[in-house]
């Protein structure tokens, strides 16, 4: 009956030449994560881990607040970790030693009682003054709206500011988990993901036994993988069995909260990438947040499928609420993606968008660009790849927008904070 082959591209039939589906897919998937092994272990010899690049001193006082010429004074003066010296004497400084520098001045600050210079320096949240655990659900349920590139670049651009980062990939095609150079398929056994934390049975673990350390100093990752689909499978399951008095544990939309409560004490802020659905896996990512970030692509399709997700995500949260679902934002705010400002129509639908929700659409949007859409073929992000990489004004145009995004976010947090 089936004519399998074992030759890759080949198409598995039956004697009729009907395609098998299954086993064609199946077929397809192991070759491309053969392949996709592969590019790993040729981009990122010898461990096939991704690693972060250097910054120069320029880049590394500008991260930190200093002059480069200040920066300069503290290396000659023994203080704080010492650069590495590259070519022609280029003083270069990895991500922990800024942050050990950014540790350094801080503690130099808060010793001559200059408390808000020692916090400029290293702005971790305050728990003890009531600086809560800013949670940060990053979501839309049209694909291609940029929210995976929205979450790494924040997530890794609040790192860079001196912020303790949890990233939490919630998606099952595991986008983020990819950018942190995860495979999930080749990485990650049963259980590595959220749904570990969160699931209905006696396999549940602690959430701090599934967080990974990355590459990325001051970031670190619940990475996904299609596990996580199974939370939508059992929680129909779980409600039925509560409603027949057999089931007394939390409700689902209760679960993710639980779980990052009891890790928050390590972290400043907790960045979701939502699935590209409005399941129980985003209602339950929606209950735990404190801020929403909807990202939309200024194309009129995509607004008028945002506006059903708008519509379907407030009945669903108001039976959450009627529930018992807590549901207080500090922040929501819409982020046009993937913009083009010589785009006359996009341009029309920005300020559209302005003219109904007023400030609760970012001042600046994410820009379409060349250098983004570069990086991420080699699996990498802005903040990842060198300047040297790319023409300089097209490197800096997108570095400058990403981070007029990211700043204003991260004034929205400061604001939350009560700063």
């Amino acid at each position: 009956m089936r004519d399998l082959g074992d030759k890759k591209g080949m198409t598995a039939t039956t004697r009729d030449g009907r395609v098998l589906a299954e086993e064609t897919i199946a077929r397809d998937a192991q070759a491309l994560s053969e392949q996709l092994k592969a590019m790993r272990d040729r981009l990122f010899p010898p461990s096939s881990m991704k690693s972060l690049r250097s910054f120069s001193s320029g880049e590394a006082a500008k991260l930190i607040g200093v002059s480069d010429g200040y920066l300069r004074q503290l290396s000659l003066a023994g203080e704080g970790p010492q650069p590495e010296t590259g070519v022609a004497g280029r003083r270069l400084y990895s991500l922990k030693d800024i942050n050990a520098l950014r540790q350094h001045l801080a503690e130099q600050a808060f010793a001559k009682g200059n408390l808000a210079k020692a916090r400029a320096y290293l702005p971790h949240r305050n728990a003890d003054i009531g600086e809560h655990l800013q949670v940060i659900s990053v979501t839309n349920f049209k694909g291609g709206s940029g929210k995976t590139t929205s979450a790494v670049h924040l997530a890794q651009y609040l790192a860079l500011t001196g912020h303790r980062v949890l990233a939490v990939d919630l998606d099952p095609q595991a986008s983020l988990s990819a950018l942190f150079g995860y495979q999930p398929e080749l990485d990650l056994v049963g259980n590595d993901t959220l749904y570990g934390a969160i699931r209905y049975d006696a396999e549940q673990r602690p959430l701090s036994d599934i967080i990974r350390g990355t590459y990325f100093p001051g970031v670190d990752l619940v990475p996904g993988n299609i596990e996580l689909q199974e939370f939508e499978h059992v929680t129909p399951q779980a409600l039925a069995r509560r409603e027949n008095g057999e089931d007394s544990g939390p409700l689902f939309f209760s679960r993710i909260q639980a779980a990052l409560q009891s890790v928050e004490y390590g972290y400043d802020v907790i960045v979701i990438d939502c699935p590209p659905q409005l399941g129980y896996l985003t209602l339950s990512a929606l209950c735990a947040s404190t801020s929403v970030i909807v990202t939309i692509h200024p194309q009129m399709l995509d607004v008028a499928s945002m506006n059903q997700f708008l519509f379907m995500t407030s009945d669903l949260l108001s039976v959450v609420r009627e529930a018992g679902g807590t549901l207080n934002f500090d922040f929501l705010r819409y982020l046009a993606t993937r913009y083009e400002p010589n785009d006359g129509p996009q341009a029309q639908i920005v300020g559209f968008m302005r003219s109904l929700f007023g400030e609760r659409v970012l001042t600046a949007p994410m820009l379409k660009s060349t250098a983004v859409s570069d990086a991420g073929l080699t699996k990498q992000t802005l903040y990842e790849v060198g300047r040297e990489n790319f023409t300089r004004s097209t490197y800096d145009r997108a570095v400058e927008a990403m981070n007029a995004v990211n700043g204003e976010i991260e004034k929205l947090i400061q604001v939350a904070w009560g700063r």
